[in-house]
């Protein structure tokens, strides 16, 4: 898939808006910058300027940087990610490309994430293959809105939901008929490592369809899409910072 001009430019916009817009800046470039997986020290590099100047403003020692400074910021990560092969500007490709807007979030992980970590976070139990059908790891998470993806995708578009990887949970909110997502696994040549449907407790048949097809499912409470978003971006942030050696393990619960 390769990497439009337009996508970069509507990422760099994004990224800038998001940092103009924010009550706390230094905290946004953070979080930016961390989702890029890009050190101070290399960032620092790229806009030949001391990695100090980068700690001040994310922990708020600096004022607001000005709009020159988020330029230059955005253009250094973008052009960092560029270096290894654009993958995050790819991922963020693939947010945009659906026009039926399916995808609500899509991540990949920076590190190897245990499904164990995954249930808690999203307040989630396993129905089907409980023991047989175990997945201790997965690379990535899709969050997919059922209704849109059912009416909206064709057959082609549906691989869209794998990222970058199928070692992978796909996460279905706004979900009337659990038969209908498990149909769209069916179709796809590619299979999920699990499958967490969100709210709508899962009937015998999706069990029976999901035991067929040899894929876990877990059904989370997380009680609205917006915290479930939140807690997965949490359990992300933690595996980045694992990463980096910020963390020894990951903590045994993780909450929005």
């Amino acid at each position: 898939m390769s990497v439009s001009l337009s996508t970069r430019e509507v990422l760099a916009r994004r990224i800038a808006g998001e940092i103009i817009l924010s009550g706390k800046p230094g905290v946004t470039m953070r979080k930016w910058r961390e989702l890029f997986a890009v050190s101070q020290l290399s960032l620092s590099d790229v806009m030949s300027l001391s990695s100090s100047v980068i700690s001040d403003y994310e922990s708020g020692r600096r004022k607001s940087p000005g709009a020159k400074f988020i330029r230059r910021f955005v253009l250094a990560l973008i052009q960092i990610d560029e270096t290894k092969g654009s993958r995050f500007i790819r991922e963020f490709a693939k947010l945009t490309s659906s026009p039926s807007m399916a995808i609500i979030d899509l991540r990949e992980f920076p590190i190897p994430v245990r499904v164990e970590y995954l249930r808690r976070a999203i307040n989630g139990d396993i129905v089907a293959l409980k023991e047989d059908g175990v997945v201790k790891e997965i690379n990535g998470y899709t969050v997919i809105d059922s209704k849109r993806a059912i009416e909206a995708l064709s057959g082609s578009e549906y691989i869209q939901l794998f990222g970058a990887s199928s070692e992978r949970a796909l996460i279905f909110t706004n979900v009337e008929n659990c038969v209908l997502p498990m149909m769209i696994i069916r179709v796809c040549n590619l299979k999920p490592r699990i499958i967490i449907f969100h709210k709508t407790v899962p009937d015998n048949e999706t069990i029976k369809l999901a035991e067929y097809e040899q894929i876990p499912v877990i059904h989370s409470t997380t009680p609205s899409v917006e915290q479930l978003i939140k807690s997965l971006r949490k359990l992300y942030r933690v595996a980045l910072r694992i990463k980096m050696g910020r963390h020894i393990r990951p903590p045994p619960k993780i909450s929005a």
